[in-house]
């Protein structure tokens, strides 16, 4: 078999869900409407936790950062499809490919960490909610952040060195919607089946140590929440449990079975679908489930709307 020389003048063909629907217009339109509302719905969240003092606490904090990545991850993909279906060819070259990759991996793997954070948030704010200022204080809330981003990062950069280090067979069709590890793997032109279970063994390890986190401050917020004396706190405390539950479902959900499940459970019309859920639906989702359930940032963005409508004094 012959190899692929891996410069910086070759590039990839992804063969994403546009090439493999019957319909490429409508899915291309679709996934254009769903960027917009991620964009605008992450984009009011953050700016009503930025200019509405009664958000500026611990959770809507964090909640923002979520925002932020979601923001950043739709982004990564979304322009690039519109482009592609536009031009009537879809490319990327080495570099880009990996640089894909990294980002890709990098706010996947922030993301998945600050879900655990944000589990631990609600978990001190229900046992401990006299205290909850001062284990929550800004110090610890940018440490957690920080700590996302640094361990995402340095597992992405691990990840998109080693799998692009690989030599390339002259078939250059990912059958993808983006670069990512298990795809890009299929076309390399050496034994990759240690590398493979290393990606499965840091698949594991990323996803399920904070998914374990996030069942037990749930396991214990969820008890402490039955013995609530109060039907309208126990009420208030299951919402914003639900809601963060929700999106923990969605995301898992999706990122399990693209890195965690043995490759010869994968097709590429089922990647391609996972991958589009959670870096383009999920994205979406999450400011819609937090905000339309959540009467702190309705109420945030009910006087953010007044304010813009009250008319200047003569």
């Amino acid at each position: 078999m012959e190899f692929w020389n891996t410069t910086l003048e070759n590039t990839f063909f992804l063969i994403g869900i546009l090439q493999d629907s019957k319909f490429p217009g409508l899915v291309c339109a679709t996934i254009t409407f769903l960027y917009l509302v991620a964009m605008i719905s992450n984009g009011l969240l953050l700016l009503l936790i930025a200019m509405d003092k009664q958000l500026h606490v611990p959770m809507y904090f964090l909640l923002s950062q979520l925002s932020l990545m979601d923001l950043l991850f739709t982004t990564v993909i979304s322009p690039k499809t519109l482009v592609d279906y536009l031009h009537g060819q879809s490319t990327i070259s080495f570099l880009g490919c990996g640089f894909q990759m990294f980002l890709i991996l990098t706010l996947g793997g922030a993301e998945d960490i600050l879900l655990a954070f944000m589990a631990y948030d609600r978990y001190v704010a229900i046992q401990y909610p006299l205290n909850y200022m001062v284990f929550m204080r800004p110090k610890v809330c940018w440490s957690m952040v920080a700590t996302s981003w640094l361990l995402a990062s340095l597992n992405s950069l691990i990840h998109t060195t080693y799998t692009m280090h690989f030599p390339f067979c002259r078939a250059r069709e990912i059958h993808h919607l983006l670069c990512e590890i298990p795809p890009l793997l299929k076309l390399a032109c050496a034994d990759t089946t240690k590398y493979q279970f290393m990606v499965y063994t840091m698949g594991v390890t990323f996803l399920f140590l904070p998914l374990s986190a996030i069942l037990a401050s749930y396991t214990l917020v969820l008890t402490a929440v039955f013995h609530m004396p109060s039907t309208q706190g126990r009420q208030k405390a299951l919402l914003t449990c639900s809601s963060h539950l929700t999106v923990v479902g969605l995301y898992y959900g999706a990122a399990v079975f693209m890195y965690v499940l043995p490759s010869s459970y994968h097709n590429p019309q089922q990647d391609n679908i996972l991958s589009m859920f959670y870096t383009v639906i999920t994205p979406t989702l999450n400011p819609l489930i937090y905000s339309l359930r959540n009467k702190d940032v309705l109420g945030a963005l009910k006087k953010l709307l007044e304010k813009g409508i009250q008319k200047p004094k003569l």
